[in-house]
């Protein structure tokens, strides 16, 4: 995830809970780094809720911020996740079809 990425799920996750930007920040990326990580050395498929408790317990030791404020956030940064995901997706599909349509026409 690139500086700006974090910092747009870190704007998210303020306007969404009444934490504030040093702390969200911490645990955002914190989280999100071992995230990344964890998809750049594994080729191994992991369910969300399964990763989402591993980058949980993670960052707990990390930061040493209590529990339910890490799930909190984490919870919060994965829905604004979650939706980043979803509209590249959309956009994917949308480019795909896109490209189908191109294939089929006839040159000129």
């Amino acid at each position: 995830m690139t500086d700006h990425e974090i910092n747009r799920a870190i704007q998210y996750v303020m306007a969404s809970t009444s934490f504030g930007r040093d702390t969200v920040e911490a645990i955002v990326k914190t989280g999100m780094g071992e995230l990344a990580d964890c998809a750049m050395r594994s080729s191994r498929r992991f369910d969300r809720d399964v990763l989402l408790e591993y980058v949980c317990q993670w960052t707990i030791k990390k930061t040493g911020q209590p529990e339910p404020l890490v799930r909190e956030v984490l919870g919060c940064a994965g829905r604004w996740l979650d939706d980043v995901y979803a509209e590249m997706a959309k956009q994917q599909a949308e480019q795909d079809e896109a490209s189908r349509e191109d294939e089929g026409a006839e040159p000129v």
